[in-house]
C-alpha cells in the first residue's frame, strides 16, 4: 500500500491546476474517484463543515458514466476542517460564474468525470509531481486514513469516515497502521515510569514535628 507523505502531497497539490479541487476531497476527505465525481452542491454543508458522500459516478467513458449509490454501508457524512471548504467554496464561485451546475465537479468540456479520464488527469498530475506509477488517486483516500490512524483516530472512527461497512473491513485493510499491542504496553508503562519519576524528583513539602 503506497501512502504520501506532506511533502509529496504538496508537490500533487502544486501542481494539480484545476483539479486540484477534486484532488483534495480525495486527500483531505477520503473519497473513492467514483464518490468524489458524484459530488454535488448540496452534499457540501460550509456551515456545519460537513461532505455527505450520497451517490457515485460509475463507468469508465463519457457514455457509461451514470449516477448510482455508494456501495453497501458507504452512504456517509465527512466532518472536514475550514482549510478543505475554503478552497472548495472559491472553486463553487469560479465554476458558477462559468456555468452554474448542481455538479460539485466537472470537467473542462462540463461533461462528468469518470474511471478514465479523472485517472488520466492523475497520471498527469503524478507524473509533474514526480511521483512513482505506483500512486494512483486511490493513494490519496489511503493517506486521509493513515493520517487519522497517527493522529489517534480509533477504528470506529476510521471506519465510519471510509465509509466501510465494517470495522473490521478497516483492520483488514490498514490494520499495520495502528500501533501495535506491545508498542500501547511500552508506551503506557513508560509514561507511567515518568510520572513516578517526576512525583520523586518534585520538592516535596516538609512537615516539622509536634
Amino acid at each position: 500500500m503506497k501512502i504520501l507523505d506532506a511533502e509529496q502531497s504538496g508537490r500533487a497539490l502544486a501542481v494539480a491546476g484545476a483539479f486540484r479541487p477534486f484532488v483534495e476531497v480525495c486527500l483531505f476527505a477520503g473519497l473513492r474517484l467514483g464518490e468524489a465525481a458524484g459530488l454535488q452542491l448540496g452534499d457540501v454543508n460550509f456551515l456545519r463543515r460537513t461532505i455527505s458522500v450520497r451517490r457515485q459516478v460509475q463507468g469508465s467513458t463519457y457514455k457509461d458514466a451514470k449516477f448510482v449509490p455508494p456501495k453497501a454501508g458507504s452512504e456517509r457524512t465527512i466532518f472536514v476542517p475550514d482549510d478543505l471548504l475554503t478552497p472548495l467554496s472559491a472553486h463553487v464561485a469560479q465554476q458558477e460564474l462559468r456555468e452554474p451546475t448542481d455538479q460539485l465537479f466537472l470537467e473542462p468540456l462540463g461533461r462528468l468525470w469518470h474511471r478514465n479520464n479523472a485517472a488520466g488527469e492523475w497520471r498527469s498530475i503524478r507524473a509533474a509531481a514526480g511521483l512513482s506509477s505506483e500512486v494512483t488517486i486511490h493513494t490519496l483516500r489511503h493517506t486521509f486514513a493513515s493520517n487519522l490512524i497517527a493522529s489517534g483516530c480509533d477504528v470506529v472512527t476510521v471506519q465510519r469516515a471510509l465509509g466501510h461497512a465494517q470495522p473490521s473491513i478497516t483492520l483488514n485493510v490498514y490494520s499495520h497502521l495502528w500501533p501495535s499491542a506491545e508498542d500501547k504496553t511500552r508506551a503506557a508503562t513508560a509514561e507511567f515510569m515518568k510520572a513516578i519519576r517526576e512525583s520523586a524528583e518534585s520538592p516535596q513539602e516538609s512537615h516539622s514535628g509536634a
